[in-house]
């Protein structure tokens, strides 16, 4: 993998949370608070799993290992929430920008919010990070569409034909 495949991996992320977070926008307070079950419960909990898992593995691949996740009731709003997720994009972003080849195939040593060591390399947690994402926005997509308020459809190749569409 290359940065220009990494580019074009955490482009559609980003695009793939838009959607999500945009149809998320229209719920009402009740829905973006309820309880569900599915893996992470409710839409808040699972968007902020979702966040949680940019955040802290970001945070790995730059050196540092919290020790603690991100809470649900720390986002009582979904204003809360979709503010703290742009700014994670931001400085996700940025750091995907700075990627060089040579770096992706580095490893990279962090601890678990458990305390236990591990090693990887660079470019297969990243792409780890957008799989787990799409997954948990499959999720989140099924509990949007329940409320009425689906995001559309999110699939990769959606966004590589808009993409396209966009560039021609």
């Amino acid at each position: 993998m290359n940065k220009q495949d990494i580019q074009l991996l955490y482009k559609y992320n980003s695009w793939a949370n838009a959607r999500i977070l945009n149809s998320a926008s229209k719920v009402t307070s009740e829905q973006y608070l309820a309880s569900a079950s599915y893996p992470h419960g409710g839409l808040r909990n699972t968007l902020v799993h979702v966040l949680f898992a940019e955040w802290i593995w970001r945070l790995r691949w730059q050196g540092e290992s919290p020790a603690f996740r991100m809470k649900p009731e720390d986002f009582p709003t979904f204003a809360s929430l979709k503010k703290r997720w742009r700014e994670e994009e931001k400085i996700l972003d940025a750091f995907v920008e700075s990627l060089t080849d040579k770096k992706l195939k580095s490893t990279f040593q962090y601890k678990t919010t458990h305390g236990n060591s591990m090693e990887n390399v660079l470019w297969e947690v990243m792409a780890h990070v957008v799989n787990h994402g799409t997954q948990h926005r499959s999720e989140a997509a099924a509990m949007l569409t329940e409320m009425g308020r689906s995001p559309g459809d999110i699939d990769l190749i959606v966004f590589l034909r808009e993409q396209k569409q966009n560039h021609i």
